[in-house]
């Protein structure tokens, strides 16, 4: 069934891919037009917008904290709330895999670069979650949509383009919604089953050849989890966020702590490495390159789906969710992204393993083991975690998205909840192949009319911001 599925996608999915990811040589290096695009967005805004990741980080974390929070404004779920459901979408396996990948092919230098590539998301984030929030819809029932496909529509109506901002809408909200069945479930689901028949034996474990009972499971503690919409969602990510993140950074942390004596050599690395013409083929810019992809593939700064999340917090003042917001590709690329990177170069990072076909997840788990032989099993457990808390942060930011284009309805929103639970058993058993390239292609074109919504609203966005910073006296 699965080779059928393969054979019948393959020529469609080959063609979205490669016209996403058309890449570039630059200085021997292959750049994708579209992350050049999208790092182009983090560093248009982070001067238009006049560094405000750094000036705003401090009033990000007072209104995480709950300080300016009032129940009685609009919304569904707090700012924390909203910051946990984001970050648990993006927060997955490529965090532990990638980042491996990364140094593997652009060495330890690649980190920095990531490091870079995140704080300009931070910008990214800011202005996509402000505007997701200010042009978000409230229903008759209380509940609110917004994101990239409600500010399109909704924000260039008001720039005198209805026509266009209601058609990238919809392309925008089509294309998340074949996405998220993709890489946001299908491909979670496949990589968590693969982890959880390693952890219980392998080729010997009563699951290999079954994986689809891992499947159903999942599928039934997502199902339990998604039906009570967006404050449920939220109500989980905001426990199982904080709890993964610090099982993963402590595990990464003690492996720090016991090979300390290499860490001031790897922070030498990574430095030295950022700016040495020698490190790989290309050299300077090649290094740069690989740090930029690997960071916005984890970051998703310039895609707009986390807006998608943002937009339910309870506020009434846009501009705070975009501060909110910012935090995010913080804690995603700069915090863990970097820890998992310390943790490789400190251990088992050699220099001849600098190789394309590199397995990500397995060089981070020689990591690991390489100082605990029984740290494996809480990467495994946070691996799991993450994927999982990324399949119910997508089931939310599809759901969404079918609604705009099929009407927020009871009966439309229970159809695509069964849908795409079905979808995490069919990802847990079959061979996934061309059906996560075409979703991951489609993950990736929706930054186009992102970032284009983005730059024809900047001036919106920059008048919301001056004004909060007048009646707050900052910034």
């Amino acid at each position: 069934m699965d080779q059928a599925i393969d054979q019948l996608i393959r020529p469609f999915a080959s063609a979205i891919y490669d016209f996403v990811f058309y890449a570039v040589p630059v200085a021997g290096v292959e750049l994708p037009l579209i992350v050049a695009w999208l790092i182009a967005g983090g560093l248009f805004f982070t001067l238009y917008l006049r560094f405000i990741s750094v000036r705003g980080f401090k009033h990000a974390l007072q209104l995480v904290s709950g300080r300016y929070a009032d129940p009685d404004h609009p919304g569904e779920v707090t700012h924390f709330q909203a910051l946990a459901t984001a970050v648990s979408g993006t927060v997955g396996v490529g965090n532990i895999a990638g980042v491996a990948v990364a140094i593997s092919v652009g060495g330890p230098g690649a980190t920095l670069w990531m490091i870079i590539a995140g704080l300009l998301g931070m910008s990214t984030k800011f202005a996509e979650c402000t505007l997701a929030v200010k042009f978000r819809r409230t229903h008759d029932d209380g509940s609110v949509s917004g994101g990239p496909m409600y500010f399109l529509e909704r924000g260039l109506a008001l720039r005198g383009l209805p026509g266009t901002g209601r058609a990238l809408g919809m392309f925008y909200a089509a294309a998340m919604v074949v996405g998220c069945l993709g890489i946001g479930n299908m491909f979670q689901s496949n990589q968590a089953a693969a982890i959880l028949i390693d952890v219980t034996g392998g080729s010997d474990s009563f699951f290999f050849g079954r994986a689809w009972i891992l499947g159903l499971a999942m599928a039934v503690v997502v199902a339990l989890v998604i039906v009570g919409g967006i404050k449920s969602i939220a109500k989980a990510t905001s426990r199982l966020v904080p709890f993964m993140a610090v099982l993963y950074l402590l595990s990464a942390l003690l492996i720090l702590v016991l090979n300390a004596e290499k860490l001031p050599a790897a922070i030498g690395q990574i430095w030295q490495g950022a700016f040495s013409p020698e490190s790989i083929s290309g050299g300077l810019i090649g290094v740069m390159i690989v740090g930029f992809r690997r960071a916005v593939f984890s970051n998703e700064a310039g895609l707009g789906s986390a807006a998608i999340a943002h937009s339910a917090v309870r506020t009434d003042e846009p501009v705070t969710e975009g501060f909110v917001a910012l935090l995010e590709p913080f804690i995603d690329t700069v915090v863990i992204c970097t820890m998992t990177a310390l943790v490789i170069v400190t251990t088992v990072y050699d220099p001849a393993l600098a190789s394309t076909e590199v397995s990500g997840i397995e060089l981070t788990t020689d990591a690991f083991a390489s100082t605990l032989s029984w740290s494996p099993v809480p990467l495994s457990i946070a691996a799991v975690l993450f994927a999982f808390s990324t399949m119910i942060s997508w089931s939310y930011y599809g759901l969404k998205s079918f609604t705009y284009l099929a009407g927020h309805r009871p009966a439309v929103e229970i159809a695509f909840k069964l849908f795409f639970c079905l979808f995490i058993v069919l990802g847990s058993s079959i061979q996934l192949g061309s059906l996560i390239d075409l979703s991951d292609a489609l993950i990736f074109l929706v930054a186009i009319p992102n970032l284009l919504g983005l730059y024809l609203l900047a001036p919106v966005l920059k008048e919301e911001l001056i004004s909060y910073r007048e009646r707050l006296g900052r910034f």
